[in-house]
């Protein structure tokens, strides 16, 4: 049976044209959430660290958190994996969540904040700040749209085997850019693959399909601890001794390098640990280690070497798909990639727009506005997210919104206002 090109082209415009805007929102924010550690680095100061060989106790980098948040509680301990940065304790104080920045190398406080980069690209991208999982599944759902999108482009567009270097240039405007978006979107081909079956692979995982997700991942024991009564339990997560739970954990797992430190967050549950081992490609959680919060005696293990087929295609999902497993050059790689696939949204649009501004009549333009209603329907619950959750100050808020009115309004310029002006003109000429 013959393929039906046209029809696969519809389908591929359809999803890039329909649903443009929130489709460059999810690319566009992963992207830039592949690079948000770095960004922090950048605008923080206080999240600078320099190597300088030898890691401070962690009992000693405790005791400095609990001297600024007397009244805090460390809710999540996690070391960076770049060497220039420094670890991140989230502490709740006073029912506000802060970001605490804890030289490793000197155990110092450096410094705090309420939000951060790395924080706010991950929600946005993770759930557009929309609760009640709407947000989440609305995501999940551009994973299968880009694969639908790349996979029906490389069947309309005839042998596009032969133009990985072809770009037309002195053929008019039109000719350049539809020219540069196949270009583009053919070395894009291996990202939009990875994106899109990672992003498969999170909704199996998040509607729990098959049962992966129970399989996947290790649920945290339950214990009976009888001397963690209320008023022992109030400041445990600064009471603990950190550097021998530490070795318990490398005792158990030889080779552990500790990344992530959860607390108890209650009574009955237990200190937990992971890291990073000398299996390749795998996150941090691939290595779970549970701890007695008194004894630190050993109450479950999960090593990476002996991980199920389920699991492991589970904890290299984000690595893969974020592109951190291989330090900086990767996230840069995937930052490009990401960027491209971006581009591509815009890039699309616009020959779209251009094609059809001469001949077609206006349409109802239902689409566009069901792409506005949930932006609109994003920013409320993003505002409300920054305002309540993160108690983020006033100047982060109007740079937010200042680099959002920045992009919307050269978004109108380029793809309503310049299109319609030379529509016009050439009009007024014939």
């Amino acid at each position: 049976m013959k393929l039906n090109k046209k029809a696969f082209f519809k389908i591929h415009s359809w999803i890039g044209i329909k649903l443009s805007i929130l489709f460059f929102i999810v690319c566009f924010s992963g992207s830039l959430a592949t690079l948000s550690h770095e960004m922090d680095w950048l605008f923080f100061p206080e999240i600078r660290a320099e190597y300088k060989g030898q890691y401070a106790p962690y009992n000693t980098r405790v005791a400095n958190i609990r001297a600024a948040f007397p009244e805090g509680k460390i809710a999540y301990w996690g070391a960076s994996n770049e060497s220039y940065l420094c670890d991140i304790a989230q502490v709740v104080e006073n029912g506000q969540r802060y970001y605490v920045f804890i030289n490793p190398y000197t155990g110092e406080v450096q410094g705090s904040a309420t939000l951060t980069f790395q924080r706010f690209f991950r929600d946005l991208h993770y759930f557009l700040f929309i609760p009640f999982q709407v947000g989440h599944f609305t995501v999940l759902i551009f994973g299968f749209m880009l694969f639908i999108s790349m996979t029906t482009a490389l069947f309309f567009y005839k042998k596009w085997w032969r133009k990985l270097f072809q770009l037309k240039i002195g053929k008019g405007r039109l000719a350049f850019f539809r020219s540069l978006h196949r270009l583009v979107g053919l070395w894009s081909v291996p990202f939009a693959v990875l994106f899109s079956i990672t992003g498969i692979w999170y909704f199996v995982e998040r509607t729990n399909l098959g049962g992966v997700s129970k399989i996947a991942n290790t649920r945290s024991p339950s214990i009976e601890a009888p001397g963690l009564d209320s008023a022992v339990f109030a400041t445990i997560s600064y009471d603990i001794d950190y550097d021998r739970a530490v070795e318990a954990a490398k005792k158990a797992l030889p080779g552990l390098t500790v990344k992530d430190i959860l607390p108890p967050g209650s009574p009955g549950r237990v200190l937990y640990i992971n890291g990073i081992s000398n299996v390749p490609l795998v996150r941090n959680r691939a290595n779970r280690i549970f701890l007695h919060p008194l004894t630190f005696e050993v109450i479950g293990l999960q090593e990476a070497e002996n991980i199920s087929t389920v699991t492991w295609l589970n904890d290299i999902a984000d690595p893969l798909h974020f592109g951190y497993w291989g330090g900086l050059i990767t996230k840069v790689i995937w930052f490009i990639g990401g960027m491209a696939i971006s581009g591509l949204v815009l890039s699309g649009i616009w020959v779209a727009l251009k094609r059809t501004a001469h001949y077609q009549k206006p349409k109802r333009k239902i689409w566009k506005y069901v792409n506005y209603v949930f932006t609109g329907i994003m920013l409320f619950f993003m505002y409300g997210t920054l305002v309540v959750r993160y108690a983020a100050s006033s100047l982060s808020i109007v740079i937010i919104s200042v680099i959002m009115a920045l992009v919307a309004a050269l978004s109108w310029y380029v793809f309503d206002y310049r299109l319609k002006k030379r529509v016009l003109l050439k009009e007024n000429k014939a």
